[in-house]
């Protein structure tokens, strides 16, 4: 008779769909449970705290941020210092029990492709109708406590930026402050020019891009540093 896999087993399965579809909670049982072992630290947690890695055809560790390639899953918490101990120490090899090699440079790239998939998310959103644009309008979604997050551009006037944190300070629930891009990368990803303020409204579009942005958050900070006050 079959033996149930373990843990360890468990942790290195692909799956098809992301752990948590919400911030605020699985919608099913099975999401629920849907926890993966971190392969650095032995710890074990949900999907959406973790990046996934498979073995590409030459036997080099690839990203698999969407969780959609085929093969055996090798996950690894999604900070920086993890993916490159996993790198650096031979642990995707040990994990899989099978020759592997990752690039000295693996915390880089998985760092460029989980920016470029949070303005990609921008882009869908902008699609969507999840995205208000502009100055008043966005002061108008945040004053309403219809906005989970408040994008402002890095590179904007700090006098607007300042102006727009009255409005989110006077809430008793305040949207979060992203201000990782600069005015040309937002243009760039909505399409459009001269993209200083943005509200994302809440709902289920933001709480499956805020996974993405926490995720990213371990590689780099959300906030220039000039705003951590402020903010």
């Amino acid at each position: 008779m079959n033996e149930p896999p373990t843990i360890e087993e468990s942790a290195q399965e692909p799956a098809a769909e992301p752990a948590a579809k919400a911030i605020g909670g699985p919608a099913t049982h099975a999401e629920a449970s849907r926890q993966r072992r971190d392969l650095v630290s032995g710890e074990v947690m949900d999907e959406a705290r973790l990046i996934r890695f498979v073995a590409g055809p030459g036997g080099g560790v690839v990203p698999d941020l969407a969780r959609k390639l085929p093969g055996r899953g090798l996950w690894v918490a999604a900070d920086r210092a993890s993916v490159a101990t996993a790198a650096k120490k031979g642990g995707f090899a040990r994990a899989a029990k099978a020759k592997l090699t990752a690039p000295a440079d693996l915390a880089d790239l998985v760092e460029a492709l989980m920016l470029k998939r949070v303005l990609d998310g921008l882009g869908l959103a902008r699609r969507a109708g999840d995205l208000i644009l502009g100055f008043e309008k966005v002061q108008a979604s945040i004053a309403a406590g219809k906005t989970a997050w408040l994008i402002e551009a890095s590179d904007g006037a700090d006098d607007g930026r300042r102006k727009m944190l009255q409005v989110v300070h006077r809430l008793p629930v305040q949207p979060r402050l992203l201000g990782l891009f600069t005015s040309d990368e937002l243009s760039l990803a909505l399409g459009l020019g001269n993209v200083i303020h943005l509200a994302f409204l809440a709902g289920r579009g933001a709480e499956r891009w805020t996974i993405d942005v926490e995720r990213l958050s371990g590689f780099r900070p959300l906030l220039p540093t000039s705003w951590r006050e402020e903010a």
